[in-house]
Order: structure tokens, then C-alpha cells, then sequence
């Protein structure tokens, strides 16, 4: 074994797939791209995630309580590695990478047409928002593109490098 910084870390233990979050608040919608997000509970579906109080999608999160994550196929990587490295505060990332907002029903952010599932979300907990910027959200309502066959997601290690769904192996499970 040979030492690990511990700047690298998180570069071992990413989550799942890139997403997108969508927010709206004072009738401007914005797009960020997010890795750091978790499943904490299954029925209901609720979701952990990190939102830099930095970012501007933070301050609509906080104020609004809804969101909603698209989830893009591997088709959109860069956009989605765009739609990271800008602000909102600066540009209309919607326009700006030809993304389609599309109205949601269950909250006012958009979902977005090109992703291959929506997830429309309730901030549910806000406990640890100030020390950790985590927000735990129940997903109210999902959607899902039947056009996108077996859609393969990217995944951040980090520094621009990303690893992209590999080979589906099906092994014995315990069944829900």
C-alpha cells in the first residue's frame, strides 16, 4: 500500500451517475450538473445531495424546497460537463446548450426533455444544510424516456476524467 492524498478521496467513492438539478425561483429557471447525491430511502424515494452554498442553484433550493434531477445519458456528456463549469448568475444554460426545459407537474422547476429520466423532488430535511449543504429530498413524482433504450450514464473521478457505464452483470439477490 502506498499513500493516498486525502484530496483524492472522494475520487474512490463517487456516489452514481452525473446528474443535472433544475431549479426555479422568482420565475428564472437554472440547471447545475451534481455527483454528489446518494439514495437514503427507497419507499419513498428519498435523496441526499450536496449543493455548494456558493452555487446559485443554491439560494432557489433554500428558498423554493423543489427541484428536480434529470438524469443524462452518456449522449450528453459534454453539455453536461458545460452546464458544470459556468453559472447561472452569468448565463441561461438552457439556452446556452440546447437543453429543453419542459413543465413538471408536481413542482416549478422544468424537468429536461433530453435526459432520459426527470425526478421531481420536496426538500423534506434541511437539518444539515448549514454545516454540510446537504439536502435530503423526497422524489414526488419520476419520468422516465421509453425512446432512450438502456441509456449508459457517465460517472466523476474527478478533474474532468469520467468513467462511463460498463457491462451489465446480473448476479443473486435478495429480492425487495
Amino acid at each position: 500500500m502506498k499513500d493516498l492524498p486525502l484530496s483524492k478521496v472522494y475520487q474512490l467513492l463517487e456516489p452514481g451517475p452525473v446528474v443535472l438539478l433544475t431549479t426555479a425561483a422568482k420565475g428564472c429557471a437554472n440547471v447545475m450538473t451534481m455527483s454528489w447525491h446518494m439514495m437514503v430511502e427507497f419507499e419513498p424515494p428519498y435523496v441526499a445531495c450536496v449543493v455548494g452554498s456558493a452555487n446559485h442553484s443554491f439560494a432557489a433550493l433554500k428558498a423554493t424546497k423543489e427541484c428536480v434531477i434529470p438524469v443524462p445519458a452518456l449522449e450528453l456528456a459534454s453539455k453536461v460537463a458545460e452546464v458544470g463549469n459556468c453559472s447561472g448568475r452569468d448565463v441561461n444554460k438552457f439556452e446556452r446548450f440546447g437543453l429543453t426545459p419542459t413543465p413538471a407537474k408536481r413542482v416549478a422547476a422544468p424537468l429536461i426533455a433530453e435526459c432520459f429520466a426527470n425526478l421531481e423532488c420536496k426538500v423534506v430535511d434541511t437539518r444539515l444544510m448549514r454545516q454540510y449543504n446537504l439536502f435530503i429530498l423526497e422524489v414526488l413524482k419520476a419520468w422516465r424516456d421509453p425512446a432512450q433504450k438502456q441509456p449508459k450514464t457517465i460517472h466523476h473521478h474527478g478533474y474532468g476524467r469520467f468513467v462511463v457505464d460498463g457491462e451489465t452483470i446480473k448476479l443473486k439477490s435478495k429480492k425487495r
